[in-house]
């Protein structure tokens, strides 16, 4: 169970994300950060690739904008990525620092864009852009709760579908603003329908309970045809009048 007291998360100790960091990396400003969070259990060892390695599922490979063009420079980033997709784990690279950074680097932008593009869309590695490491820490705790909640079921997975017309339907209707399982279900119990719901006018949905106002006016939004976005020739053949 997570609690929070003032700015402070306490955690129970079964609960703690576990992180494994590389000892290459103590002492820095990620480790000094990582210890000051309450739902962090952190250990400092050698590891074989990657920088961290999250709750045995994740490994992140933190590299500053400097420390990227180094690698670049000296050919080590692709053998790096490459590594890191060998294993079981789910690698990402997190990137840290500002722009200004790349100041007096002596690369061109072409080229550091090119070797991103190499690491994310040929070699499929998932890069994550943080300010400072502060938010190195913050990316790393999101991507381990979401990467407990998927594992729990929280989370749609790829390839899975609703069974059931009403799971279907449900399912449906949360892709409306505003709209989750609970308020989905109060709009199929009222209206017993997709189709009822995207007619219903703005203040039927919101005398629905939950659903209000402002989000029935966001449903209404969402899924009311744009008047006079195009027009109807002589013919019947539509024409697109802007």
């Amino acid at each position: 169970m997570m609690m929070v007291q003032g700015s402070a998360e306490v955690v129970d100790a079964d609960q703690r994300f576990c992180i494994v960091a590389d000892d290459r990396e103590s002492p820095g400003p990620v480790l000094a950060a990582l210890r000051r969070r309450d739902c962090v259990r952190l250990r400092v060892e050698r590891l074989p690739v990657g920088d961290y390695r999250v709750d045995d599922v994740l490994l992140f490979e933190r590299k500053t904008l400097r420390d990227l063009v180094a690698s670049i420079k000296d050919g080590r980033l692709f053998a790096q990525g490459l590594r890191l997709t060998e294993g079981s784990l789910r690698p990402a690279l997190i990137l840290e620092g500002r722009s200004r950074d790349l100041t007096n680097s002596g690369m061109r932008r072409e080229a550091i864009q090119g070797a991103l593009v190499t690491l994310t869309l040929f070699l499929g590695i998932p890069l994550l852009r943080s300010l400072d490491p502060e938010e190195t820490v913050d990316l790393m705790l999101y991507a381990a709760r979401q990467g407990r909640a998927f594992a729990s079921g929280a989370l749609p997975r790829r390839g899975r579908r609703p069974r059931g017309k009403a799971c279907v339907q449900n399912h449906i209707l949360q892709g409306l603003p505003g709209v989750g399982p609970a308020r989905a279900k109060r709009l199929l119990d009222r209206f017993g329908s997709i189709e009822a719901v995207v007619v219903a006018p703005v203040d039927t949905l919101a005398a629905v309970p939950g659903i209000g106002k402002q989000t029935a006016a966001q449903i209404r939004w969402a899924v009311q045809e744009t008047v006079g976005l195009y027009s109807v020739m002589p013919d019947g053949d539509p024409l697109w009048s802007i």
